[in-house]
């Protein structure tokens, strides 16, 4: 078990990390405003159930390769960036807020959610961090573990807080004209909250 401060101290930086805005955070806004909580509840899911098993993968060993080949990092941080930038024109162009949301358009799937993980620059800062700070050498294996249970623990939370707070906005973005600009913030956030992590 980590000294109780040191345990303290993982606690607030899960919090912290997973309740600040970033990829994840700012999607799950928008899925909850243009399809409500409970569409909403796979893609939050498959966040949680993604970024878990990248804890758990990091913590065994995938963060030494990236430590030791920056171009598989670099490869990854592209790959992440497009594909990021792909989901903000989708999300830019979503449409309007109906009762089931827009027509012809879906919720991010529970797998989508997961795998979103691997190309999310954020996601991997804050595992290859977390790991960093609170995996002691001579402890991998309980580490490894309790700093995954304590970022499921704290991030389920978090996400639903932020799909919450997107399905709140529901009432307030009936007009075409206001979802269609939240839209187009939420997609400019998205562009924005990747770049610190590329750059």
């Amino acid at each position: 078990m980590l000294p109780f401060d040191t345990f303290l101290a993982l606690v607030s930086f899960a919090f912290v990390t997973s309740i600040t805005p970033g990829p994840n955070n700012i999607m799950l806004t928008a899925s909850g405003v243009n399809f409500g909580f409970t569409r909403t509840v796979p893609h939050m899911l498959g966040i949680w159930a993604g970024f878990s098993l990248m804890l758990l993968v990091v913590g065994v060993g995938l963060g030494a390769v990236f430590a030791a080949s920056p171009v598989v990092q670099t490869v990854l941080k592209i790959i992440g960036a497009v594909y990021m930038v792909w989901l903000a024109w989708k999300i830019a162009n979503a449409g309007t807020v109906s009762d089931g949301g827009p027509a012809q358009a879906h919720p991010m799937s529970f797998a989508g959610g997961a795998l979103f993980q691997a190309v999310n620059p954020k996601a991997w800062v804050l595992a290859l961090g977390a790991m960093a700070l609170y995996v002691r050498p001579d402890r991998l294996v309980t580490d490894v573990v309790l700093v995954t249970i304590v970022f499921a623990l704290v991030g389920l939370p978090c996400v639903a807080v932020w799909t919450g707070f997107g399905h709140g906005l529901r009432n307030l973005l009936r007009d075409t004209a206001k979802v269609r600009v939240f839209n187009i913030v939420m997609a400019a956030l998205l562009v924005v909250s990747i770049v610190p992590m590329v750059v």
